[in-house]
């Protein structure tokens, strides 16, 4: 008898038009991995020239650092300012003093209702007798008082209001409506002092703003300079490698780190900077708000704002050496 053979599946036939999309896929790895590899060689090497000066690198990013500190602390005190403006927000009280015909019972019935409001938050009730001992304790005038036949204090009501958006005319606009209860004789509102305290805000706001439009534009224009005087340097360099056929974007691509650099070193110093200078305000700045009874103090700098000014600093820097580079760069020409 014949054994059987058994029967060998062929190999896969692969198209001419796979082995092209295959090779193409290739190709295109192959030209992102050393596309990726030329740009991290050129930071590294540029890198390493700025460390052979470590002087003159050294100046140029402090330079960029105060520069960058300046709007940037003044941003974060504004920020603060807004904070502490919020929190004493928060303890704006206004008094409702009753008249005096008014009971007790009728004072503490409008307490609950005003306690049903979505724009107040608190009502505390302090009668007439409450409001003559604390007087007589805090005035000093306790043996006067004690001569007098009747209380001539009335009760009140302080209410602690509701406020959105940190709007002050909001609480202007319930005292307005508070007054026209039959049972209150004066409705009484400090809010002048937190008006102008929003209007101040807004003003440091836009100067802020203004300010860090010209420390940026200052930013530019150092690392132009600097980028400027590191191609001045590099001139003989630059003739002889277009020379053997470099392109201008490969000669650009240096010194266009060379910016990158510069605006992280300078990021970096702002960051220090503006912290330092919060560490040392910390504590005059605690003991201030204590005095308005407030518990609040001044915070570092978080992730989001430290990765803002880093990236605006390498912004900057780039685009600083850019404009130098496209503009001088074109006027080194081998002869």
């Amino acid at each position: 008898m014949r054994r059987s053979q058994g029967t060998r599946q062929a190999p896969p036939v692969t198209s001419p038009r796979e082995l092209r999309q295959g090779a193409s896929r290739g190709h295109q790895r192959s030209w992102l991995s050393g596309y990726f590899t030329l740009h991290l060689s050129m930071a590294i090497q540029s890198l390493g020239r700025l460390f052979r000066t470590p002087f003159a690198t050294l100046m140029t990013a402090a330079v960029i650092g105060i520069a960058l500190a300046l709007p940037t602390g003044l941003y974060v005190m504004l920020d603060n300012l807004q904070q502490a403006g919020g929190n004493w927000d928060d303890s704006t009280q206004v008094s409702l003093f009753l008249k005096n015909q008014v009971s007790e019972d009728q004072a503490l019935a409008l307490a609950h209702r005003l306690e049903q409001r979505r724009d107040i938050q608190a009502v505390q009730y302090i009668s007439a007798e409450q409001a003559l001992a604390e007087f007589q304790s805090q005035s000093g005038f306790g043996a006067v008082l004690d001569n007098l036949n009747s209380n001539p204090l009335p009760s009140v009501l302080v209410l602690r209001p509701l406020l959105v958006d940190d709007d002050p005319s909001q609480a202007e606009a319930l005292v307005n409506g508070l007054k026209r209860l039959p049972e209150v004789d004066v409705a009484q509102l400090d809010m002048q002092w937190l008006k102008r305290l929003f209007a101040i805000l807004e003003t440091i706001q836009r100067g802020v703003m203004i300010i860090a439009i010209l420390l940026g534009l200052a930013v530019l224009l150092t690392v132009g300079n600097t980028i400027r005087l590191a191609i001045e340097n590099r001139r003989d360099e630059i003739i002889i490698t277009k020379l053997i056929g470099a392109t201008n974007a490969f000669i650009r691509r240096p010194f266009l780190y060379y910016g990158v650099w510069y605006g992280l070193f300078g990021g970096l110093l702002a960051l220090i900077l503006v912290d330092i200078s919060i560490l040392l305000l910390q504590e005059p700045v605690t003991r201030l708000t204590g005095l308005y009874g407030s518990a609040y103090s001044l915070g570092l700098l978080d992730f989001t704002l430290s990765a803002t000014i880093l990236s605006g600093g390498m912004l900057l820097g780039l685009v600083g050496s850019w404009i130098a580079v496209g503009r001088h760069l074109s006027q080194i020409e081998p002869r």
